[in-house]
């Protein structure tokens, strides 16, 4: 049984994905785990609290190719990490188009289904 209280189905991201900010035009961090709803960030970079954020990250396509998603995001938490330099980050979407939504819904089933 599954203890995850969480609403959204979240897929645990063991490649390294660089996560772009969008307005800086610089990589920021990489994913720690997503889902439809939000995402956990491993940032290299300070963030700033309760802010507003616009983000692009590629996950597989369902023919291997790189599929790239936008997101607007607001930052919930941010913590330090044991690694120097390093933080963790929760953000909540506020902004994903439907087409990025549902290969991201796609992609996230495609971890559930291989377990």
């Amino acid at each position: 049984m599954n203890d995850d209280t969480r609403r959204a189905p979240r897929r645990e991201v063991a490649d390294q994905v660089p996560v772009t900010d969008m307005m800086a035009e610089a990589v920021i961090g990489r994913l720690g785990n997503v889902s439809e709803t939000g995402m956990l960030m491993i940032c290299s970079v300070p963030m700033t609290p309760e802010a507003l954020y616009q983000f692009r990250f590629a996950i597989q396509g369902p023919q291997g190719q790189p599929v790239q998603v936008d997101v607007g995001a607001h930052l919930l938490w941010n913590e330090h990490s044991n690694a120097p330099g390093q933080s963790w980050a929760g953000f909540r979407f506020l902004t994903l188009s439907r087409e990025h939504r549902e290969q991201l819904r796609a992609w996230i089933a495609e971890e559930s289904s291989a377990v």
